[in-house]
């Protein structure tokens, strides 16, 4: 900082006094960086060098007290560095597990914004002007998708098309049309929070307004952080896409500008709970960003170029071109870290010429490279002899037996025996008290034997201890399922069909559900 800085400072506080200029924004983009992992683990690596030096002197120390000449394997490890890493890794508060319970949650969960954690704040010290949505948020930065609790509007998503730029900074695209000799074209550009809030922006639903727009006609922009309607003459910079302003996992929701915001919330987060279903289905209502967030979370296999099938089945797919022949291998049953199963389905058949960026094989809940997430049943809102009372539902019995919402759930268990001061703990078959047929899956050694179809309360590993074990009762969790009719007993359609499940009309226009 050089002198005529410190006097510029107390220029621009003076002309504060007399009404001249303005004060910053501490919410403004503008005067936040966004930290990313590569800056979080470059800390870790300065720490870790700075104790791998504390460690050199204290070896170097040692040997000249000693008389004895040090060796390059005494002088260096690699132990400051490793339990530095273990540590920030396990320990620090930001670092958490990728979640993996469908695709959309595997993408989802690495554009996650956060204001907590070292340096950040607290969910209990944050205020409101804090967690509350800013106008330079606008393109960058989601105003539905949050967390809900006590760290609403502190943790955030990245919106669908923001980047983060040069030294931390959250850039938004924008389209600007540039005309030279008589010929307009079209250049898309990125522009952080100080530089867009000095062009007239406007909204990204005017993309449908072609050139041929009459010019008295006004449209909505938005310029220093405020929502005005200028004629489009005017217009320095459009918006690229409607759904810009909104993350993945809010841009899924079908008409969402027709929903309340509290609820479009709720649903961004419950789609990230939806688990893999064993028969997918694609949706019939979307709003089209259903392929291309399948492919962008890399669940489905893509031909990386075009060739012919030369085998496939379960495991692998070869797929021959270009001179050389390709084994693609597949995911077969394997656990996700939230007990799903992921499973990869081949789409292409042996023989088949396929060209560049071509699905090959299917993922967890995708069908033909799109999310599939849940099913298109017939849905009545309606009371039905007062069981749907309050916020019940009523389901047909078809969704059990045709295993409509059937999903596999893969958990592993671990069991170790102890030497306790009563005696040791073994694994057997012979389980006293215990009736035969609930035994029957155990092997010898009272393990479960492979392929066994086991059900609710079968022993898996017989286990017998000389300590009385302590049983815990767990308390019955409340559910909103009411009923479940058979198909007879089921409001149905003037053509005869059944209806698949019955919701209460109550609840729609109290949650402002309209979308």
């Amino acid at each position: 900082m050089l002198p005529r800085d410190i006097l510029a400072a107390a220029d621009h506080l003076i002309g504060m006094k007399f009404g001249m200029g303005t004060l910053d924004d501490m919410n403004h983009l503008k005067n936040k960086r966004i930290r990313s992992v590569a800056d979080l683990l470059q800390d870790q690596l300065g720490l870790a060098l700075a104790r791998l030096e504390n460690v050199v002197k204290g070896t170097i120390g040692g040997a000249i007290r000693h008389k004895l000449i040090p060796t390059p394997q005494n002088l260096v490890t690699s132990t400051p560095l490793t339990t530095t890493y273990e540590s920030f890794f396990g320990l620090h508060p930001l670092s958490q597990v990728l979640d993996r319970t469908n695709p959309l949650t595997q993408i989802v969960h690495g554009r996650k914004l956060s204001y907590l954690g070292p340096g950040g704040l607290t969910g209990r010290t944050a205020n409101f002007r804090i967690r509350d949505i800013h106008p330079s948020h606008y393109g960058r930065i989601c105003p539905i998708d949050t967390s809900e609790g006590i760290n609403v509007g502190l943790i955030g998503s990245l919106s669908i098309h923001a980047r983060i730029g040069d030294w931390g900074s959250l850039e938004s695209p924008f389209y600007e049309l540039v005309e030279k000799s008589k010929k307009a074209r079209i250049r898309m550009l990125f522009l952080s929070p100080s530089q867009d809030e000095y062009y007239m922006i406007a909204a990204g639903n005017s993309l449908a307004l072609n050139r041929g727009i009459q010019e008295e006609q006004a449209v909505p922009a938005r310029y220093h952080q405020e929502f005005l309607t200028i004629a489009w003459e005017e217009v320095h910079l459009r918006s690229i896409f409607p759904f810009r302003y909104f993350s993945i996992g809010a841009s899924l929701i079908p008409f969402i500008e027709h929903n309340d915001a509290n609820r479009a919330l709720m649903s961004s987060n419950m789609q990230r709970q939806a688990v893999p279903l064993s028969r997918s289905e694609k949706c019939i209502v979307g709003t089209g960003l259903e392929s291309q967030v399948a492919l962008d979370s890399g669940v489905p296999t893509i031909a990386k170029h075009e060739g012919k099938i030369f085998y496939t089945d379960t495991e692998k797919i070869i797929l021959s071109g270009n001179e050389n022949t390709v084994s693609i291998p597949l995911i077969m049953y394997q656990r996700s870290n939230k007990n799903t199963c992921m499973h990869q389905k081949p789409q292409v058949r042996r023989g088949k010429c396929i060209k560049k960026g071509q699905i090959l094989a299917d993922g967890a809940a995708t069908v033909g490279g799109e999310l599939a997430f849940g099913k298109n049943i017939l849905v009545a809102y309606m009371p039905w002899e007062g069981y749907n009372f309050e916020d019940a539902v009523l389901i047909s019995e078809c969704l059990v037996y045709g295993d409509i919402y059937t999903s596999f759930d893969i958990r592993k268990y671990e069991i170790q025996t102890h030497v306790t001061t009563q005696g040791p703990e073994r694994i057997t078959k012979e389980i006293p008290h215990l009736e035969g047929r609930l035994l029957r899956n155990l092997d010898k050694n009272g393990i479960v034997m492979l392929g066994s179809w086991v059900e609710t309360g079968d022993i898996l590993v017989g286990k017998l201890t000389p300590q009385v074990a302590k049983e815990s009762s767990y308390a019955p969790e409340d559910r909103l399922l009411r009923a479940i009719l058979g198909i007879q007993d089921m409001p149905y359609l003037q053509d005869g069909r059944p209806v698949d499940m019955v919701f209460n009309p109550l609840g729609v226009p109290s949650r402002m559900n309209v979308g």
